[in-house]
């Protein structure tokens, strides 16, 4: 496996980028001033010592062992030997609301913004878990199978917006029904499903779907995010909001009740998020009393440092450079190689 143990040093080749345009624009300017002077053709037949072709073959030497230079502060690594390790942890399959309801501001900045950070703040806290990402509205579909990997969880989580689902609603049944599909058939492992939502336009099946799960012994936890007295939801247009076909301004609100049934169907809890911290703790400290099983994951646990090959072959450059002179060698003047 091939990895940079400081890959921020690659953005150094922003710097080469610039220095290779100011040496082509000096380029241009020494033509341009020494044809002032008269033709190209007859300045050289005047001046036959003077090499039209070393200085930039110089440059390019020294460019190149910059490219090189670049290379080594990257620190090129390869893996040489894989392990595999046994640790303790849960899976989890998240199922976060992107109907257009969450995107009313009672809870700052939007129910929405809100909920990833809750999400976020969850992944941050595991170490040895494997977590899944679904989102759903009218449908459900996956958005991250099931994983390890949280910096891709992490990345997943900031492209979700209400623009992914077309088919509006409040489907829990089908988040549910997706979850308990997406965990490894790994037995002895606690499994969570953690459902968040406002609740609004619920479609019917979810509490049933709950109860299924918890038959298969997973958690459902339920994450209610808004207020009971609701807001306005957003309009396409600032300052606006959306109104029904009558022109009233629709306002959303949180259904506590139908959270709460379907979390105590599927023997878990409910939590609401609101403008603090709290409901993450909550939750961390739920998900905490789940049963770790042990969980086998391959990695590389050691790295043999490429940098030298890059480094012998900076330094030969640079002594090319330095030992090939600017000006034409009187003793090769007459040698021809063809």
């Amino acid at each position: 496996m091939f990895k940079f143990a400081n890959p921020n040093a690659l953005f150094l080749y922003i710097l080469l980028f610039f220095i290779l345009a100011v040496y082509f624009y000096a380029c241009h300017k020494r033509k341009s001033a020494l044809r002032k002077y008269g033709s190209l053709e007859l300045l050289g037949a005047m001046m036959p010592e003077v090499s039209s072709h070393r200085p930039a073959l110089k440059f390019w030497i020294t460019f190149v062992s910059l490219c090189f230079m670049v290379l080594l502060l990257a620190r090129p690594q390869f893996g040489t030997k894989m392990e595999s390790v046994k640790r303790q942890g849960i899976e989890t399959v998240i199922a976060l609301d992107v109907s257009n309801s969450m995107m009313a501001e009672d809870v700052a900045p939007n129910r929405l913004e809100k909920s990833k950070n809750v999400i976020s703040k969850l992944v941050d806290g595991f170490e040895d878990d494997k977590v899944g990402l679904i989102v759903f509205a009218g449908d459900a579909f996956i958005q991250l199978p099931i994983t390890s990997d949280f910096i891709s969880a992490k990345m997943f989580l900031e492209s979700i917006n209400p623009g992914l689902i077309a088919r509006q609603g409040t489907n829990v049944k089908a988040a549910i029904d997706m979850a308990t599909r997406s965990f490894t058939p790994k037995e002895g492992v606690g499994k969570a499903i953690i459902i968040i939502t406002d609740g609004e336009n619920h479609e019917g099946g979810a509490v049933e779907a709950a109860k299924a799960a918890a038959e298969k012994g997973m958690m459902v936890y339920v994450m209610g995010v808004g207020s009971p007295e609701g807001a306005p939801i957003p309009g396409d247009r600032a300052n606006d909001f959306r109104r029904d076909k009558e022109g009233n301004v629709i306002v959303t609100k949180l259904n506590e009740q139908m959270c709460q049934e379907i979390a105590a169907a599927g023997n878990g809890v409910y939590i609401r998020i609101d403008n603090t911290n709290n409901a993450q703790r909550l939750l961390q400290r739920e998900v905490d009393k789940l049963a770790k099983a042990e969980v086998e994951t391959t990695f590389y646990s050691e790295y043999d440092e490429q940098f030298m090959v890059m480094a012998w072959i900076a330094f030969v450059l640079l002594l090319l450079e330095m030992l090939l002179m600017e000006k034409k060698n009187r003793r090769m003047r007459n040698f021809e190689l063809f």
